[in-house]
């Protein structure tokens, strides 16, 4: 079974209360260094065989149909979650 991972954020233009929220709350945690905060979504969709391009393809479009709002939203990434998993554990061991 393979899983792709997708990500939506807010347009750069609308409001993210929750991300300012996250921000003004980082300072007062001792956690300093951080200008901006904005906060999105991930799905992770599990298909039967491996993540092939047509199945990248394929989450894509439910992606721009169905898991974002394109009024206020833009699709950042649709990515095979196995490999970026594999390219996330070498480049911390690097």
């Amino acid at each position: 079974m393979g899983r792709v991972l997708v990500q939506v954020m807010p347009k750069p233009e609308i409001l993210d209360p929750q991300g300012k929220a996250v921000a003004a709350a980082l300072p007062r945690l001792g956690l300093t260094g951080f200008v901006d905060v904005r906060q999105g979504k991930r799905f992770e969709l599990v298909v039967e065989g491996p993540v092939t391009p047509e199945v990248l393809a394929q989450a894509r479009k439910a992606a721009e149909k169905l898991l974002a709002n394109p009024v206020i939203e833009d699709v950042v990434a649709v990515v095979d979650a196995d490999a970026a998993d594999q390219a996330a554990h070498a480049g911390a061991s690097a």
